[in-house]
């Protein structure tokens, strides 16, 4: 049992200081890279899958993500993932998928442009920051 429990403390120590040793000197080349959803046009009710691939050119790791929607003339926000951007995925590449139904529950209202948004960066708050967008319309 003490060997375990050592074992978790050395792991938890290690992945601690990996993740705050950060090199400005390094070029991330971080690029988010949006697949779903389209520009075309929407309706209330659909529901929209979200793909958006997160990677580093350079295979550095990719520390954090976020992707959201908001209405294009207000900015008000209807959606905000993943609940924890610190994602640390050390392969250079992070995927992430989910589904979003565009209704009224949801703060989603017709006739009206959205914009969904995906951002990653480094370790520290706009390090390398990348973001792509992509726009669209929802009809009745």
């Amino acid at each position: 049992m003490k060997q375990l429990l050592f074992f978790a403390v050395i792991a938890t120590a290690l992945y601690a200081s990996a993740c705050k040793k950060t090199d400005d000197t390094v070029d991330y080349q971080y690029h988010a890279h949006i697949n779903a959803p389209t520009a075309d046009d929407k309706h209330v009710g659909d529901t929209m899958h979200i793909h958006v691939d997160f990677e580093s050119h350079s295979m550095e790791t990719i520390h954090h993500v976020n992707i959201r929607i908001y209405n294009k003339a207000d900015l008000t926000e209807v959606y905000n993932m993943p609940t924890e951007a610190h994602v640390h995925a050390t392969s250079g590449s992070y995927a992430f998928h989910d589904d979003f139904i565009l209704s009224n529950a949801n703060g989603v209202t017709a006739h009206t442009d959205w914009v969904l948004e995906a951002k990653v960066w480094g370790h520290e708050d706009g390090l390398q920051e990348e973001t792509a967008t992509v726009e669209f319309h929802v009809h009745p």
